[in-house]
């Protein structure tokens, strides 16, 4: 039978890169249940036509209207608002893939992983603001977590779990972004739309100026932490600009077992749709003499604090990594309205954190999903008054 597959966040670049799979794999194999969105309704009704889901759904209640119009001839169940996405998170599927971004993703998520099916995580914010809310979940509900982050796919696909005492550290690479080459001076005057161009990947928005101050890796360290059970000192990151290497495991005796690949978000989706078998992908195949040769390079802590402020987070625990990420969430919005500068997001960051790590409870653990979400609206507002005072 085929394999019943849901997509949270089905319009977005991850979204459409697991239908790109299915649309070759064919419906023998894959059967898309459930697709949703935020706002984007034409992509979503684009989605529902070629798919035929049993449900869809878009967080937007103001575009009701527009979708059910849309859909007038479907037999597709059209749900809409905030709930919306709970109700397709608890939809029947064998399958999941949580690709909602950002704190939007956290509750369908959640709701997703009780289910006690799969789950093809591509949503960060769940372990970088929930981690131990949603590993609850997930080992109650006896639900398999299968990371689709290219890095932390690299790391499962060549991780021996059943040794931990074997390995000496997990080694996540980043391409550097844009700027990797700019100086400190450089990075005063960049603006959005370099900041957008990423050499090598092809993302949204925000993930793609997360890639540009590096937060994108700071958010995976806090991931790999809870996803693989080592701490911050077993965890180090390397600057890796062909993107070709996508993650390394060190092991004891010294060997190192990396996985390798075109960057091309395919690969990570595809091993995650077959698990625990593979699938034909028409992803490009490397070309190792065409290559020549790979670099490494260390972050510039000082261009880059994001994975300072990264690690601190984690370190501390509690509160600290969820303020993390709602403050960089709010400014690198401001960021892509041109309110503020590219260098005033890691800023903003560390003020908010610096301000709330001084309530009597900012390391005490989050035990509830009401919790999460309460520390997030606090932080989401300070970091509004923060830049409010940069900008006013």
């Amino acid at each position: 039978m085929a394999k019943r597959i849901s997509i949270l966040g089905a319009t977005g670049s991850v979204g459409e890169s697991t239908l790109d799979l299915i649309r070759a794999a064919g419906p023998d194999r894959f059967d898309v249940v459930c697709l949703t969105a935020n706002t984007n309704v034409e992509a979503l009704v684009r989605q529902v036509e070629e798919f035929e889901p049993e449900c869809v759904a878009l967080a937007d209640d103001s575009k009701r209207a527009e979708l059910k119009a849309a859909l007038s001839g479907s037999s597709t169940q059209v749900l809409t608002g905030p709930d919306a996405l709970l109700q397709a998170g608890a939809w029947p599927a064998d399958l999941i893939m949580a690709a909602i971004v950002g704190a939007a993703g956290l509750a369908p998520t959640l709701k997703a992983a009780g289910q006690g099916t799969k789950i093809a995580l591509a949503n960060k914010e769940c372990l970088v603001c929930a981690g131990d809310v949603f590993l609850d979940t997930i080992k109650a509900a006896g639900t398999t977590l299968l990371p689709v982050d290219s890095e932390h796919n690299a790391i499962f696909q060549v991780l021996q779990p059943k040794r931990p005492e074997q390995i000496r550290r997990l080694i996540l690479t980043a391409s550097g972004g844009p700027f990797r080459t700019h100086s400190l001076e450089q990075l005063k005057t960049v603006g959005r739309a370099q900041a957008l161009a990423h050499p090598i990947w092809a993302m949204g928005a925000k993930i793609s100026i997360d890639s540009a101050t590096l937060m994108n890796k700071g958010l995976e360290l806090i991931e790999a932490s809870y996803l693989f059970g080592f701490g911050s000192s077993q965890i180090d990151i390397v600057v890796h600009p062909q993107s070709i290497i996508h993650s390394m495991v060190e092991y004891t005796d010294g060997s190192v077992l990396a996985q390798m690949g075109a960057p091309d978000m395919r690969i990570p989706i595809a091993y995650a749709l077959a698990w625990p078998e593979r699938m034909q992908t028409n992803v490009e195949t490397l070309d190792f003499a065409s290559l020549r040769r790979l670099e490494f390079d260390a972050p510039d802590p000082e261009k880059f604090p994001a994975l300072r402020l990264s690690r601190q987070a984690l370190e501390t625990g509690g509160w600290a990594p969820n303020v993390l990420n709602a403050a960089n969430e709010i400014a690198v919005a401001a960021f892509l309205r041109d309110d503020i500068g590219f260098l005033s997001i890691t800023e903003c960051i560390e003020e908010v954190l610096d301000r709330m790590s001084g309530d009597a409870g900012f390391t005490r653990p989050v035990t509830c999903l009401e919790d999460v979400l309460d520390v997030d609206r606090q932080a989401r507002f300070l970091a509004g008054e923060v830049l409010g005072n940069r900008t006013g």
